[in-house]
């Protein structure tokens, strides 16, 4: 199974942490009301915030959620997601460790707490969130809720354009999210008559190696698929192209043996991040070195670090290398 599955990591100490870490607020609370009520002066109250701004119901993947209007302190528990929110200008308080680690966000997340790579629920607590967004089907949506709301987002349903617009309504930024849907639409409409007349019609792959063969990526599973596949509307091969854009799934696992089946004319490929073997194991292959993009030299590296994130930050910083690697394929 993918180790990047876009669900958090949970253990169950999160749980029995959490029980006992709200028994004990609400204990400590009730007795330092009246002792010392400078304590609770000297932050930002998420409550008084909200009632400046009002709430609304918003449709989330868990039901109706009743959320602020312009939510001004903003805990990202999927680590995928956090870089709509940076885009989209919207105030982030805290964070997954793998998102601030995606190195696209470099330098926009200064002041961003970093929460680890699990969510405990003290860290949270400390960052006095008035929304947290999490995946669907994280085990602690319950116990989060009793935070702040919890918007819970189904990975891949919306296309990123779609998911832009929709984290623009629910954070008050709907005018920053047209506008980069806007731009990013503009830059398509430029290269994307460039790139077809350079490619033709030789198919493209994205081909990570791993400890037992290659993963297939298809068109919006990071890694370039959504620019390559959804934009440039370029083909796959027809084997990738049933496997992991057909089936819905984004992704597919192969063996070395099947390498020929899948792999384009020209290949974008890195590395797998989540395992440790040696990539030379396929790239020092006869069936690696002996396809036709190895001997023509239409085979192009990704960043194993950044390019699995589709993020608008991502998708902004992938657009270019993308977008050059194509218009100068050979022939």
């Amino acid at each position: 199974m993918l180790s990047k599955s876009r669900k958090p990591y949970v253990v169950l100490v999160f749980t029995l942490a959490f029980a006992l870490l709200l028994a004990s607020c609400g204990q400590s609370t009730n007795h330092n009301a009246e002792s010392s009520p400078s304590s609770s002066e000297s932050l930002p109250s998420p409550s008084s915030g909200e009632a400046a701004n009002g709430t609304k119901i918003y449709a989330a993947a868990n039901g109706d959620i009743e959320v602020p209007v312009n939510p001004q302190r903003i805990v990202d528990v999927t680590a995928f997601y956090t870089g709509f929110f940076v885009a989209l200008g919207a105030p982030l308080a805290g964070a997954m460790d793998n998102a601030l680690a995606n190195p696209y966000l470099k330098g926009k997340v200064d002041g961003v707490a970093n929460l680890g790579t699990v969510p405990l629920p003290e860290s949270i607590l400390a960052l006095k969130p008035d929304l947290i967004i999490a995946y669907k089907g994280t085990d602690e949506i319950d116990q989060l809720a009793k935070i702040a709301p919890v918007v819970a987002v189904e990975y891949g349903k919306l296309p990123y354009k779609e998911q832009m617009i929709e984290f623009g309504k629910l954070t008050g930024k709907e005018a920053e999210a047209s506008a980069w849907v806007d731009q990013w639409e503009k830059k398509i409409a430029d290269l994307k008559p460039k790139v077809q007349a350079a490619v033709g019609a030789k198919t493209v792959s994205i081909l990570n190696p791993y400890a037992k063969g290659l993963y297939v990526f298809g068109h919006n599973f990071g890694r370039g698929g959504e620019i390559i596949y959804g934009e440039f509307g370029l083909k796959a091969p027809e084997e990738a192209q049933k496997a992991a854009i057909d089936s819905g799934t984004g992704w597919a696992s192969i063996t070395l043996e099947k390498l020929p089946e899948f792999a384009g004319d020209i290949i974008f490929t890195c590395p797998w991040s989540g395992d440790t073997s040696d990539p030379k194991i396929v790239y020092d292959n006869a069936l690696w070195t002996t396809l036709p993009a190895v001997k023509a030299g239409n085979v192009f590296q990704l960043n194993p670090a950044a390019d699995t994130y589709n993020d608008p930050v991502s998708l902004d910083a992938q657009l270019d290398f993308i977008a050059n690697s194509l218009l100068s394929v050979k022939s």
